[in-house]
């Protein structure tokens, strides 16, 4: 394409990729030929074994072990095994987090049971606080525990910072607890979880954390941090698969005081005793709910499996890296055409993913899509793009950039093909 002199070329790029530690995890994963992948910050691509370990708890043990499955191939343990290999991976220890159900719904569980705490501890505070540019179902769900709670008289409301509220101002004595994401999902800006924890906890809150776009993407120490709860999903960077079951974490100090209010017979002490009350099993396993999907759990462990293996200094440098190269070489090689980074440009302060606004976005990703740079967009105005370290490269970001730049140029995403907006964006 364009031969435009630069501080970069091709050619550096696959000097980089030639000295990566990480490059061999490229392999790992599969990926169609001639595509740019920068979408793994919403769903990660299948990772290698992933259709047979489907295939053998399908022919083998359903076909096969039917019902006994649940016994002699371990299906009955897998929420629990699972969120043991998920808590390593994100700071916590055994015993302490579940794979089940979807980040919604554990938000639902997290935030119930920090205001049952609450209200034992200090019921004057009826407070829930999140953030007005945080994912939408984070609101959404705060916004329905305080219309249930206050249709019995509760008295909840939800605060949302922003621009003109600053977290340091919404902390007041009637905040109960505080949801925050720990990298935005549109922006990639990422709090700094420990002084934020202890500047939650220095007001009387507590605070949960949603790990959807930092889990397998950034480092992440909640026991460190002294965090309360913690969600995310796990088909982003955990790569496991559309749809995989999400995770819930909950530091012991808070995981026995009181059952969360999705009380069904898995989080019960003896599920298959079939008594009449409810008596909650003890640790993490009193926040599952009901019967588990196995064929799911199962390949998402093929994704866990392989995040448990890579370094996480080697894993955030390279992060950084290629988000780095990705916003010099838009501003090298696209100057002129409009666009602004709305991701923070300062190491501590991003994730892994990179945002940029344009008056055309949506028609600029579609053209990009057409060449096969998969990346998407988000309301309002934002191109999306992330750079999950184990399979992009360094050439991958070069490519993409070009194909960026050439659009622009030409006015590719004119084409009436993209002026036409997708279900799902």
């Amino acid at each position: 394409m364009d031969s435009t002199i630069s501080t970069h070329d091709r050619s550096r790029c696959a000097d980089r990729d030639a000295n990566d530690p990480l490059a061999g995890f490229r392999s790992r994963f599969l990926l169609p030929d001639g595509v740019v992948y920068l979408d793994g910050n919403s769903l990660g691509p299948r990772p290698v074994g992933a259709a047979e370990r489907a295939a053998g708890v399908i022919e083998q043990e359903w076909g096969e072990g039917l019902i006994r499955s649940w016994n002699t191939a371990g299906w009955f343990e897998l929420p629990r095994r699972l969120g043991d290999k998920i808590s390593r991976l994100i700071g916590g220890g055994d015993g302490e987090a579940v794979v089940t159900d979807t980040t919604t719904l554990n938000l639902f569980k997290a935030l119930s049971s920090a205001v049952r705490i609450q209200q034992q501890d200090a019921p004057g505070r009826r407070v829930i606080v999140t953030e007005r540019d945080n994912f939408p179902t984070d609101i959404y769900i705060a916004e329905g525990l305080a219309d249930l709670l206050n249709s019995v008289g509760g008295g909840y409301e939800v605060r949302l910072i922003d621009d003109e509220l600053s977290l340091e101002a919404a902390l007041d004595d009637d905040v109960a607890v505080v949801s925050l994401s720990h990298v935005n999902y549109r922006t990639g800006s990422m709090w700094d979880m420990a002084s934020v924890t202890a500047q939650i906890h220095d007001a009387g809150a507590l605070a949960i954390w949603d790990l959807a776009h930092a889990a397998g993407a950034v480092p992440v120490a909640l026991n460190a941090a002294d965090a309360d709860y913690a969600v995310g999903c796990t088909y982003k960077y955990l790569n496991g698969g559309p749809g995989s079951p999400a995770f819930i974490w909950v530091n012991r100090r808070h995981q026995n005081r009181f059952w969360q209010p999705l009380s069904g017979w898995w989080s019960h002490a003896r599920p298959f005793a079939m008594a009449d009350g409810y008596e909650p099993d003890n640790g993490a396993g009193r926040f599952l709910c009901g019967t588990q999907p196995v064929i799911s759990l199962a390949t998402l462990e093929c994704g866990l499996d392989i995040a448990l293996e890579v370094d996480e200094a080697e894993l955030r440098a390279k992060s950084l890296a290629l988000t780095d190269l990705f916003m010099e070489l838009v501003e090298e090689r696209c100057a002129g055409h409009g666009l602004k980074f709305i991701t923070p440009r300062g190491h501590e302060d991003r994730g892994s993913h990179v945002s940029v606004e344009h008056p055309q976005a949506y028609a600029v990703v579609s053209a990009l899509i057409e060449r096969g740079v998969i990346g998407d967009y988000r309301e309002p105005g934002a191109m999306r793009f992330g750079f999950t370290p184990l399979y992009t490269s360094y050439t991958d970001v070069w490519d993409a950039v070009e194909h960026l730049r050439d659009i622009l140029d030409t006015r590719a995403w004119e084409a009436p093909e993209h002026q036409r907006r997708n279900a799902v964006t």
